[in-house]
Protein backbone atom coordinates (compact mmCIF):
# COMPACT_ATOMS: atom_id res chain seq x y z
CA UNK A 1 0.00 0.00 0.00
CA UNK A 2 2.77 2.08 0.90
CA UNK A 3 4.35 1.30 -2.57
CA UNK A 4 1.54 2.68 -4.41
CA UNK A 5 1.30 5.81 -2.31
CA UNK A 6 4.52 6.81 -3.08
CA UNK A 7 4.07 5.95 -6.93
CA UNK A 8 1.06 8.20 -6.72
CA UNK A 9 2.64 11.24 -5.11
CA UNK A 10 5.94 11.17 -7.57
CA UNK A 11 3.06 11.11 -10.42
CA UNK A 12 1.23 13.47 -9.49
CA UNK A 13 4.80 15.65 -8.85
CA UNK A 14 5.74 14.97 -12.26
CA UNK A 15 2.60 16.23 -13.79
CA UNK A 16 2.77 19.41 -11.87
CA UNK A 17 5.92 20.10 -13.21
CA UNK A 18 5.27 19.39 -16.11
CA UNK A 19 2.06 21.94 -16.22
CA UNK A 20 4.55 24.69 -14.44
CA UNK A 21 6.87 23.97 -17.42
CA UNK A 22 4.37 24.85 -20.25
CA UNK A 23 2.54 28.04 -18.32
CA UNK A 24 6.11 29.37 -18.08
CA UNK A 25 7.52 28.73 -21.36
CA UNK A 26 8.40 31.88 -23.47
CA UNK A 27 5.85 33.10 -25.63
CA UNK A 28 7.47 34.28 -29.52
CA UNK A 29 5.84 36.80 -30.70
CA UNK A 30 5.50 37.33 -35.05
CA UNK A 31 5.95 41.18 -35.82
CA UNK A 32 3.78 41.51 -39.06
CA UNK A 33 5.89 42.42 -42.14
CA UNK A 34 5.52 45.95 -43.48
CA UNK A 35 6.41 46.47 -46.68
CA UNK A 36 6.39 50.54 -48.18
CA UNK A 37 8.03 52.67 -50.31
CA UNK A 38 9.44 49.43 -51.61
CA UNK A 39 11.35 48.49 -48.32
CA UNK A 40 11.13 46.24 -45.95
CA UNK A 41 10.51 48.77 -43.21
CA UNK A 42 11.10 45.82 -40.20
CA UNK A 43 14.95 45.46 -41.39
CA UNK A 44 15.30 49.04 -40.73
CA UNK A 45 15.18 52.21 -37.70
CA UNK A 46 12.19 53.91 -39.05
CA UNK A 47 11.87 57.67 -38.06
CA UNK A 48 9.03 59.18 -38.97
CA UNK A 49 8.69 63.45 -39.55
CA UNK A 50 7.04 66.17 -40.60
CA UNK A 51 9.34 69.45 -42.42
CA UNK A 52 9.67 72.02 -39.83
CA UNK A 53 9.91 75.51 -40.55
CA UNK A 54 13.50 76.75 -41.29
CA UNK A 55 14.06 72.81 -42.17
CA UNK A 56 16.28 72.20 -45.23
CA UNK A 57 17.16 68.83 -46.74
CA UNK A 58 20.57 69.51 -45.78
CA UNK A 59 19.81 70.76 -41.78
CA UNK A 60 17.92 67.05 -41.68
CA UNK A 61 20.87 65.03 -43.31
CA UNK A 62 23.85 67.14 -40.89
CA UNK A 63 21.29 65.25 -38.05
CA UNK A 64 22.17 61.91 -39.03
CA UNK A 65 25.97 62.20 -38.53
CA UNK A 66 27.04 63.25 -42.42
CA UNK A 67 29.24 66.32 -42.42
CA UNK A 68 29.06 68.90 -44.69
CA UNK A 69 30.97 67.75 -47.54
CA UNK A 70 29.19 64.30 -47.78
CA UNK A 71 25.62 66.46 -48.04
CA UNK A 72 26.86 68.84 -50.77
CA UNK A 73 27.96 65.41 -52.63
CA UNK A 74 24.63 63.91 -51.91
CA UNK A 75 22.51 66.89 -53.38
CA UNK A 76 24.98 67.15 -56.56
CA UNK A 77 24.38 63.42 -57.14
CA UNK A 78 20.18 63.74 -56.99
CA UNK A 79 19.89 67.24 -58.06
CA UNK A 80 18.60 65.86 -61.37
CA UNK A 81 15.25 63.65 -59.85
CA UNK A 82 14.85 65.62 -56.42
CA UNK A 83 15.06 69.37 -56.04
CA UNK A 84 15.83 69.70 -52.27
CA UNK A 85 14.79 73.20 -52.51
CA UNK A 86 10.84 71.81 -52.80
CA UNK A 87 10.38 70.50 -49.74
CA UNK A 88 7.82 72.10 -47.79
CA UNK A 89 6.76 72.48 -44.10
CA UNK A 90 4.05 70.37 -42.76
CA UNK A 91 4.92 67.31 -45.49
CA UNK A 92 5.71 63.96 -43.94
CA UNK A 93 9.06 62.47 -44.43
CA UNK A 94 11.13 58.95 -43.21
CA UNK A 95 14.88 58.37 -42.56
CA UNK A 96 15.32 54.54 -42.56
CA UNK A 97 18.56 53.73 -40.39
CA UNK A 98 20.37 50.90 -40.31
CA UNK A 99 19.78 48.66 -36.71
CA UNK A 100 22.99 48.27 -35.40
CA UNK A 101 25.28 50.66 -33.26
CA UNK A 102 26.03 52.59 -36.34
CA UNK A 103 22.80 53.67 -36.36
CA UNK A 104 23.22 54.69 -40.29
CA UNK A 105 20.98 56.54 -42.79
CA UNK A 106 19.85 54.04 -45.35
CA UNK A 107 17.07 56.13 -47.15
CA UNK A 108 15.94 59.68 -46.78
CA UNK A 109 11.51 59.60 -48.13
CA UNK A 110 10.17 62.64 -48.96
CA UNK A 111 6.26 62.60 -49.39
CA UNK A 112 4.48 65.76 -51.36
CA UNK A 113 1.84 64.62 -51.25
CA UNK A 114 -0.68 61.27 -50.51
CA UNK A 115 -0.03 60.10 -54.39
CA UNK A 116 4.19 60.89 -54.91
CA UNK A 117 7.12 59.91 -52.93
CA UNK A 118 10.88 60.77 -53.63
CA UNK A 119 13.55 58.31 -52.20
CA UNK A 120 17.20 59.16 -51.65
CA UNK A 121 18.42 56.20 -51.97
CA UNK A 122 21.84 56.00 -49.64
CA UNK A 123 22.81 52.26 -49.13
CA UNK A 124 24.89 50.96 -52.33
CA UNK A 125 25.63 54.27 -54.12
CA UNK A 126 23.60 57.77 -53.83
CA UNK A 127 20.39 57.54 -56.11
CA UNK A 128 17.04 59.19 -56.07
CA UNK A 129 13.98 57.99 -57.81
CA UNK A 130 10.45 59.71 -57.83
CA UNK A 131 7.73 56.99 -57.56
CA UNK A 132 4.04 57.05 -57.75
CA UNK A 133 1.45 54.68 -56.00
CA UNK A 134 -1.22 52.67 -57.73
CA UNK A 135 -4.34 54.47 -58.16
CA UNK A 136 -7.81 52.70 -58.18
CA UNK A 137 -11.33 53.49 -59.67
CA UNK A 138 -13.99 52.35 -58.23
CA UNK A 139 -17.77 53.08 -59.36
CA UNK A 140 -20.29 54.21 -56.48
CA UNK A 141 -23.84 55.19 -56.58
CA UNK A 142 -25.58 56.52 -53.82
CA UNK A 143 -28.88 58.31 -53.46
CA UNK A 144 -30.31 60.44 -50.18
CA UNK A 145 -32.16 63.38 -49.16
CA UNK A 146 -31.28 66.59 -48.14
CA UNK A 147 -30.39 66.99 -44.63
CA UNK A 148 -28.55 70.21 -43.72
CA UNK A 149 -26.26 71.60 -47.02
CA UNK A 150 -25.07 69.38 -49.78
CA UNK A 151 -21.67 68.89 -48.38
CA UNK A 152 -23.06 67.77 -45.03
CA UNK A 153 -25.42 65.36 -46.93
CA UNK A 154 -22.79 64.20 -48.55
CA UNK A 155 -20.04 63.95 -45.77
CA UNK A 156 -22.74 62.23 -43.99
CA UNK A 157 -23.09 59.46 -46.54
CA UNK A 158 -19.33 59.43 -46.47
CA UNK A 159 -18.77 60.71 -49.95
CA UNK A 160 -16.00 63.56 -50.17
CA UNK A 161 -17.60 66.79 -49.34
CA UNK A 162 -15.50 68.58 -51.76
CA UNK A 163 -17.56 67.17 -54.72
CA UNK A 164 -20.46 69.57 -53.32
CA UNK A 165 -19.14 72.69 -55.17
CA UNK A 166 -18.53 70.59 -58.46
CA UNK A 167 -22.13 69.74 -58.64
CA UNK A 168 -23.26 73.33 -57.95
CA UNK A 169 -21.04 74.18 -60.60
CA UNK A 170 -22.76 71.93 -63.20
CA UNK A 171 -26.30 72.61 -61.91
CA UNK A 172 -25.49 76.36 -61.57
CA UNK A 173 -27.66 77.27 -64.98
CA UNK A 174 -30.87 75.47 -63.74
CA UNK A 175 -31.01 74.84 -59.84
CA UNK A 176 -30.30 77.95 -57.09
CA UNK A 177 -29.05 75.72 -54.39
CA UNK A 178 -29.76 78.29 -51.57
CA UNK A 179 -33.59 77.30 -52.47
CA UNK A 180 -33.23 73.66 -52.24
CA UNK A 181 -34.76 72.26 -49.15
CA UNK A 182 -34.29 69.69 -46.12
CA UNK A 183 -35.59 66.35 -47.84
CA UNK A 184 -35.53 67.16 -51.32
CA UNK A 185 -33.95 63.63 -53.41
CA UNK A 186 -31.02 63.24 -55.43
CA UNK A 187 -28.74 60.68 -56.75
CA UNK A 188 -25.05 59.98 -58.26
CA UNK A 189 -22.96 57.81 -59.59
CA UNK A 190 -19.22 58.90 -59.40
CA UNK A 191 -15.76 56.95 -59.57
CA UNK A 192 -13.39 57.28 -56.12
CA UNK A 193 -9.46 56.67 -56.21
CA UNK A 194 -8.20 54.52 -53.38
CA UNK A 195 -4.40 54.84 -53.51
CA UNK A 196 -2.48 51.11 -52.77
CA UNK A 197 -6.02 49.79 -52.76
CA UNK A 198 -6.91 51.21 -49.06
CA UNK A 199 -6.41 54.73 -48.57
CA UNK A 200 -9.21 57.50 -49.70
CA UNK A 201 -8.35 60.35 -52.12
CA UNK A 202 -11.39 61.67 -53.09
CA UNK A 203 -13.72 61.74 -56.02
CA UNK A 204 -12.40 61.90 -59.45
CA UNK A 205 -15.71 62.29 -61.64
CA UNK A 206 -19.36 62.71 -61.05
CA UNK A 207 -20.72 60.18 -64.47
CA UNK A 208 -24.55 61.16 -63.64
CA UNK A 209 -26.88 62.98 -61.20
CA UNK A 210 -30.23 64.00 -60.97
CA UNK A 211 -31.61 66.30 -58.52
CA UNK A 212 -35.22 66.96 -57.92
CA UNK A 213 -35.79 70.88 -57.78
CA UNK A 214 -39.24 72.22 -57.45
CA UNK A 215 -41.42 68.99 -58.08
CA UNK A 216 -39.14 67.56 -61.18
CA UNK A 217 -36.04 65.67 -61.52
CA UNK A 218 -32.68 67.37 -63.12
CA UNK A 219 -30.72 65.15 -64.44
CA UNK A 220 -26.90 65.68 -65.21
CA UNK A 221 -24.66 63.33 -68.21
CA UNK A 222 -21.18 64.52 -68.92
CA UNK A 223 -20.81 64.29 -72.55
CA UNK A 224 -18.72 65.81 -75.20
CA UNK A 225 -20.46 67.99 -77.71
CA UNK A 226 -18.01 67.74 -80.42
CA UNK A 227 -17.78 63.94 -80.12
CA UNK A 228 -14.06 63.73 -79.34
CA UNK A 229 -12.39 63.38 -75.64
CA UNK A 230 -12.45 66.61 -74.88
CA UNK A 231 -13.74 69.13 -72.67
CA UNK A 232 -17.26 67.50 -71.84
CA UNK A 233 -20.74 69.81 -71.05
CA UNK A 234 -23.69 68.48 -69.09
CA UNK A 235 -27.21 67.73 -70.71
CA UNK A 236 -30.01 66.25 -69.20
CA UNK A 237 -32.26 63.09 -70.24
CA UNK A 238 -33.71 64.13 -73.25
CA UNK A 239 -29.79 65.43 -74.49
CA UNK A 240 -30.55 69.18 -73.50
CA UNK A 241 -27.73 71.23 -72.43
CA UNK A 242 -27.84 72.32 -68.69
CA UNK A 243 -25.40 75.34 -69.51
CA UNK A 244 -27.34 78.19 -70.23
CA UNK A 245 -26.23 81.81 -72.26
CA UNK A 246 -26.45 83.08 -68.63
CA UNK A 247 -25.95 81.85 -64.74
CA UNK A 248 -29.04 82.14 -62.79
CA UNK A 249 -27.60 84.26 -60.25
CA UNK A 250 -24.12 86.87 -59.66
CA UNK A 251 -23.16 85.01 -56.50
CA UNK A 252 -22.50 81.40 -55.92
CA UNK A 253 -24.76 80.98 -52.85
CA UNK A 254 -27.79 83.54 -52.80
CA UNK A 255 -30.36 85.18 -50.97
CA UNK A 256 -33.01 87.26 -52.46
CA UNK A 257 -34.10 90.38 -50.17
CA UNK A 258 -35.20 92.72 -52.65
CA UNK A 259 -37.15 91.92 -56.45
CA UNK A 260 -37.99 93.33 -59.51
CA UNK A 261 -40.76 96.02 -58.76
CA UNK A 262 -42.38 99.33 -60.21
CA UNK A 263 -43.15 100.34 -56.58
CA UNK A 264 -41.33 99.81 -53.60
CA UNK A 265 -40.01 102.17 -50.55
CA UNK A 266 -36.55 102.68 -50.91
CA UNK A 267 -34.97 102.32 -47.32
CA UNK A 268 -32.60 105.09 -47.87
CA UNK A 269 -34.52 107.57 -49.10
CA UNK A 270 -37.71 106.97 -48.04
CA UNK A 271 -40.18 107.13 -51.14
CA UNK A 272 -41.62 104.48 -53.07
CA UNK A 273 -39.78 104.25 -56.39
CA UNK A 274 -39.68 101.70 -58.92
CA UNK A 275 -36.29 98.67 -58.05
CA UNK A 276 -35.39 97.63 -61.66
CA UNK A 277 -33.05 95.15 -60.32
CA UNK A 278 -32.68 92.24 -57.70
CA UNK A 279 -30.52 92.39 -54.72
CA UNK A 280 -28.83 89.77 -53.54
CA UNK A 281 -27.73 89.71 -49.60
CA UNK A 282 -23.86 88.58 -48.68
CA UNK A 283 -20.98 89.29 -46.26
CA UNK A 284 -18.90 92.04 -47.91
CA UNK A 285 -16.02 90.79 -50.08
CA UNK A 286 -18.26 88.13 -51.53
CA UNK A 287 -17.04 87.60 -55.08
CA UNK A 288 -19.44 89.15 -57.71
CA UNK A 289 -19.67 87.15 -60.98
CA UNK A 290 -20.47 88.40 -64.34
CA UNK A 291 -23.53 86.41 -65.83
CA UNK A 292 -22.03 85.80 -69.14
CA UNK A 293 -19.19 86.46 -70.99
CA UNK A 294 -19.02 90.05 -72.76
CA UNK A 295 -17.15 93.35 -72.55
CA UNK A 296 -16.80 95.66 -69.45
CA UNK A 297 -18.96 98.71 -70.66
CA UNK A 298 -18.72 100.39 -67.68
CA UNK A 299 -16.53 100.07 -64.46
CA UNK A 300 -16.60 103.47 -61.67
CA UNK A 301 -18.63 105.24 -59.09
CA UNK A 302 -22.19 107.33 -58.69
CA UNK A 303 -23.58 108.69 -55.74
CA UNK A 304 -26.47 106.01 -56.16
CA UNK A 305 -24.71 102.48 -57.78
CA UNK A 306 -21.61 103.27 -55.52
CA UNK A 307 -19.20 100.79 -57.11
CA UNK A 308 -19.94 99.64 -59.92
CA UNK A 309 -19.70 97.39 -63.23
CA UNK A 310 -22.09 97.31 -66.40
CA UNK A 311 -20.92 94.49 -69.40
CA UNK A 312 -22.72 94.53 -72.44
CA UNK A 313 -22.91 90.70 -73.53
CA UNK A 314 -24.44 91.00 -77.22
CA UNK A 315 -26.40 93.95 -78.79
CA UNK A 316 -29.63 92.42 -77.40
CA UNK A 317 -28.51 91.86 -73.24
CA UNK A 318 -26.53 93.94 -70.88
CA UNK A 319 -26.18 93.31 -67.01
CA UNK A 320 -24.99 96.10 -64.34
CA UNK A 321 -24.01 94.57 -60.63
CA UNK A 322 -23.83 97.66 -57.65
CA UNK A 323 -22.72 98.53 -54.22
CA UNK A 324 -19.22 96.68 -54.77
CA UNK A 325 -16.74 97.13 -51.90
CA UNK A 326 -14.00 96.44 -54.74
CA UNK A 327 -14.24 96.67 -58.84
CA UNK A 328 -11.30 94.05 -59.87
CA UNK A 329 -11.93 94.60 -63.95
CA UNK A 330 -11.42 98.03 -66.22
CA UNK A 331 -13.67 99.58 -68.92
CA UNK A 332 -13.00 97.73 -72.54
CA UNK A 333 -11.86 94.31 -71.02
CA UNK A 334 -13.01 91.48 -72.20
CA UNK A 335 -14.73 89.24 -69.41
CA UNK A 336 -16.02 85.55 -69.64
CA UNK A 337 -18.71 83.75 -67.68
CA UNK A 338 -18.46 83.83 -63.96
CA UNK A 339 -15.67 85.48 -63.85
CA UNK A 340 -15.26 87.59 -60.58
CA UNK A 341 -15.57 91.18 -61.64
CA UNK A 342 -16.33 92.34 -58.00
CA UNK A 343 -16.34 92.55 -54.13
CA UNK A 344 -19.83 92.41 -52.44
CA UNK A 345 -19.88 96.04 -50.73
CA UNK A 346 -22.73 98.31 -49.75
CA UNK A 347 -21.36 101.52 -50.89
CA UNK A 348 -24.22 104.69 -52.86
CA UNK A 349 -27.24 104.23 -51.69
CA UNK A 350 -27.30 101.39 -49.31
CA UNK A 351 -28.33 99.80 -45.86
CA UNK A 352 -25.95 96.73 -45.78
CA UNK A 353 -23.84 94.46 -47.80
CA UNK A 354 -25.48 92.98 -50.96
CA UNK A 355 -25.47 93.25 -54.83
CA UNK A 356 -27.60 94.82 -57.00
CA UNK A 357 -28.40 93.23 -60.15
CA UNK A 358 -29.85 94.71 -62.97
CA UNK A 359 -30.62 93.16 -66.26
CA UNK A 360 -31.13 95.23 -69.94
CA UNK A 361 -32.91 93.54 -73.32
CA UNK A 362 -33.07 95.78 -75.90
CA UNK A 363 -32.15 98.61 -74.08
CA UNK A 364 -34.81 98.56 -71.39
CA UNK A 365 -34.27 97.60 -68.01
CA UNK A 366 -36.29 94.13 -67.17
CA UNK A 367 -36.87 91.44 -64.38
CA UNK A 368 -33.70 88.52 -64.98
CA UNK A 369 -35.94 86.13 -63.20
CA UNK A 370 -38.78 86.23 -65.14
CA UNK A 371 -37.08 85.63 -68.91
CA UNK A 372 -36.91 82.97 -70.96
CA UNK A 373 -32.90 82.95 -71.38
CA UNK A 374 -31.34 81.87 -74.04
CA UNK A 375 -29.48 78.27 -74.05
CA UNK A 376 -25.47 77.87 -75.11
CA UNK A 377 -24.83 76.00 -78.24
CA UNK A 378 -27.25 73.02 -78.75
CA UNK A 379 -25.73 69.30 -78.98
CA UNK A 380 -25.23 68.48 -82.88
CA UNK A 381 -28.08 66.61 -83.96
CA UNK A 382 -26.01 63.79 -85.05
CA UNK A 383 -24.39 63.14 -81.94
CA UNK A 384 -27.35 62.58 -80.34
CA UNK A 385 -28.26 59.03 -81.08
CA UNK A 386 -24.16 58.28 -79.28
CA UNK A 387 -25.30 60.37 -76.07
CA UNK A 388 -29.13 58.96 -75.45
CA UNK A 389 -27.07 54.94 -76.09
CA UNK A 390 -24.70 56.40 -73.17
CA UNK A 391 -26.99 57.99 -71.05
CA UNK A 392 -29.33 55.33 -71.08
CA UNK A 393 -28.11 52.45 -68.97
CA UNK A 394 -26.62 55.45 -66.03
CA UNK A 395 -30.10 56.62 -66.00
CA UNK A 396 -31.60 53.24 -65.37
CA UNK A 397 -29.08 52.78 -62.56
CA UNK A 398 -30.25 56.47 -60.41
CA UNK A 399 -33.40 55.57 -60.88
CA UNK A 400 -33.10 52.29 -59.71
CA UNK A 401 -31.15 52.96 -56.77
CA UNK A 402 -33.48 56.13 -56.12
CA UNK A 403 -36.60 53.31 -55.90
CA UNK A 404 -34.71 51.20 -53.51
CA UNK A 405 -33.86 53.50 -51.25
CA UNK A 406 -37.31 56.11 -51.53
CA UNK A 407 -39.67 52.67 -51.59
CA UNK A 408 -42.02 53.86 -49.28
Amino acid sequence: MKRVLLLFIAFATLFSCDKTEKKSAPKHKTMPVTIDFGFKLNDYNVVEDTIQSGDTFGSILDKQNLNGHQVYDIVAQVKDTFDVRSIRKGKPFLLLRTKDKTNKLQAFIYQPDRLNYYIVDLRDSVVAHKKTRPVKFTTRTIAGALNGSLSETLQNLKVDPALAPKIAKIYAWSIDFFKLQKGDKFAMTFTERFINDTIYDGVDSLKATYFEYKGKKIYAFPFSPDGSKGKQQYYDDEGKTLKNFFLKAPLKFVNITSRYTKSRFHPVQKIWKAHNGTDYAAPTGTPIMTTAAGVVEQAGYTAGNGNFVKVKHDRTYSTQYLHMSKILVRRGQRVTQGQVIGKVGSTGLATGPHVCYRFWKNGVQVDALRLNLPTSTPMDSKLKPKFMEQMRPLKKVLDSISDLKFRK
